[in-house]
């Protein structure tokens, strides 16, 4: 399991305190406002900021040591994901390795990668020869060659429509289960919530105020929730 627990972290005038725990196989979707911290939270979960005090754990063992590259994370961003200029079976290598220097079993696992996303006869495309789905696609298909167990997603679908961002949310959802990844995802959608996460947790203002079960965006008591749907409070 994952724990982060009071994760503290000191901005300008701004202070964030992120308590948050995911297991293997569970999908967490964190919705909140703009600028409630959500990006704040991944930079401090994946190393790229450094917290002030708490703690963040992996199976027992603490991360807040280890660089990025040490850290079981993989990370997808909206956008800025491949390189034009190389194929999708290279944009997937790049997962194993940055040179491109990939032994035979390398290379079979950029295949089976490929495979998994139903672009096993696209290997030879570039990324402007492909759709939007498709591009988020063969950049899901190098996290998983990295085969780390946590994934962060960074609203890597948000700029497609809505069809195929739903398409990329069931396998999203599919591979929590198939490969037993704990996936955080980061949406402005509450539907997404709804439709593939296990648990639903609520930003505001640098603090998680709710988590529990995405049902309750149906019938919202929570105060937080209600104000994040544009409930009246009463």
């Amino acid at each position: 399991m994952l724990i982060c627990d009071d994760l503290t972290l000191q901005r300008g005038s701004e202070t964030f305190h992120f308590s948050l725990t995911l297991q293997p196989g569970e999908l967490l979707v964190l919705v909140g406002p703009s600028g409630a911290g959500k990006s704040t939270l991944l930079d401090l979960l994946a190393g790229f900021a450094t917290p002030q005090q708490g703690t963040l754990s992996w199976q027992g063992e603490s991360l807040l040591a280890l660089s990025p590259a040490q850290r079981p994370f993989t990370t997808l961003f909206q956008s800025d994901n491949l390189f034009d200029h190389l194929t999708v079976a290279q944009n997937i290598g790049l997962g194993l390795s940055p040179t491109l220097r990939l032994s035979q079993a390398q290379r079979q696992q950029v295949q089976e990668a490929a495979a998994r996303m139903g672009l096993g006869d696209r290997l030879a495309s570039l990324p402007p020869q492909l759709s939007g789905g498709q591009q988020q696609r063969v950049a899901l298909a190098r996290c998983l060659v990295r085969q780390r167990p946590l994934l962060l997603l960074d609203e890597p679908f948000s700029a497609l429509d809505p069809a195929l961002r739903q398409e990329l949310l069931r396998e999203i959802h599919r591979l929590t289960r198939v490969e037993g990844i704990g996936v955080l995802l980061i949406s402005h959608h509450p539907q997404e919530a709804r439709d593939v996460a296990d648990r639903l947790a609520l930003l505001e203002q640098g603090r998680i105020v709710f988590c529990g079960a995405p049902s309750a965006l149906d019938a919202p008591e929570h105060a937080a929730l209600r104000r994040y749907l544009g409930h009246d409070a009463d």
